[in-house]
């Protein structure tokens, strides 16, 4: 293979006791990196191939992060199957599971037990709230950890909660341990030991909380929520247009904001009227400016505002709905395979990042045979 197309993770044997979001993502980012993915499922199948069927016949969900694997399918409460487990695992790199607590250490597939055995292998572990403390056992779901981390609580607009519209706990915790791999993988290369991951979902999005908590535990009080409004400045936010579209503006300083209010507003007196001379006092007058900026906006269509606000360089984007995502010109799509058709689907997000034509979604226990074949015991 020559540098063009070689991959960072040629060569590394990653075995994945995974269902659903986070630890499939995590593997799926391995694979487009070149490793191998050995998922093992349940005779059922990982639970995520049964979500829907509505990309081309197989779950969106499914689809999306589980492209490029092979399946194998074992069932962990057989003895015979665990052994074939551990014989793939003494030659693997990385063993990486997200089952309940305790499952794998209680079939003996617990990641000290097998570092101990193997000290060249990583192992990553993936929780709902970790290993330790009062939520340890506790199941754990995208949304109840939106809801527990605080995360509902700051998102959307004053009134009725709502989650968060992807799934956004498996995929930040799944990017985690796709990065803790990687380092891991690079770290074993100067001491020639493997390492310990162990992320829950909790923590992960406990950290990306960091600023409101810090505002809350320094400040006094978090951030209110506020829809498409910035807590913390304006004008930022979305307004309505004359022909019924949403653009969202950001400034983040005074040089934007005397552009915004020279070149698009109309309304050079407000660049040094004191009650909107900086964000603070900004600030304390938000519904007057925001009211100042919805006027204009109101009066003018989309088209009018955004050649106004590029050639003034004001920052902004439009709310678009899945049919304008779907047809929008700087989404970048690939092409994977499945038993049922081939499914369009978003690109890497590293443009330079080439996944493979013949990538394909797994049947279930598709890879099965040749498997149990290759790590027979000898």
């Amino acid at each position: 293979m020559d540098e063009s197309t070689a991959k960072p993770l040629e060569g590394v044997l990653v075995v994945a006791l995974e269902q659903a979001v986070a630890a499939p993502l995590a593997t799926c980012r391995l694979a487009d990196a070149g490793a191998r993915i050995i998922k093992l499922e349940r005779a059922e199948g990982d639970f995520a191939r049964a979500y829907d069927a509505v990309a081309n016949g197989q779950s969106a969900y499914f689809a999306w992060a589980n492209r490029g694997k092979e399946s194998l399918v074992v069932d962990i409460k057989k003895s015979s199957d665990v052994a074939l487990i551990r014989r793939i695992i003494s030659q693997a790199d990385v063993f990486i599971q997200n089952l309940g607590f305790g499952a794998a250490a209680r079939v003996g597939l617990g990641s000290t037990q097998l570092r101990a055995q193997h000290p060249r292998l990583i192992t990553c572990d993936i929780s709902g709230y970790g290993e330790k403390g009062p939520y340890a056992a506790m199941k754990a779901y995208d949304l109840l950890i939106q809801a527990e981390s605080g995360l509902v609580s700051v998102s959307g607009p004053a009134g009725e909660y709502g989650r968060v519209g992807v799934s956004v706990c498996d995929i930040a915790t799944g990017v985690s341990a796709a990065l803790a791999i990687n380092e891991a993988i690079i770290g074993r290369g100067s001491t020639g030991r493997g390492a310990a991951i162990r992320l829950s979902l909790f923590d992960v999005m406990a950290e990306w909380m960091s600023v409101p908590l810090l505002q809350h535990d320094y400040g006094g009080t978090g951030p209110n929520r506020v829809g498409l409004a910035h807590p913390s400045i304006t004008p930022y936010g979305g307004f309505l247009t004359q022909d019924g579209a949403t653009l969202v503006i950001s400034v983040q300083n005074e040089r934007e904001w005397r552009d915004l209010v020279t070149k698009v507003l109309n309304k050079p007196e407000l660049a040094s009227d004191p009650e909107y001379v900086d964000n603070s006092a900004r600030m304390q007058h938000r519904e007057q400016v925001d009211a100042i900026v919805q006027n204009v906006f109101a009066a003018r269509s989309r088209k009018e505002l955004e050649q106004q606000l590029g050639d003034a360089r004001i920052a902004f984007g439009a709310v678009n709905g899945l049919d304008d995502l779907s047809k929008h010109p700087q989404l970048r799509r690939i092409r994977v395979a499945s038993e049922t058709g081939e499914i369009d689907m978003p690109a890497h997000p590293d443009a330079n990042r080439v996944v493979d034509r013949d990538t394909q979604i797994p049947t279930l226990g598709e890879h099965s045979d040749a498997i149990r074949v290759e790590f027979a015991a000898k």
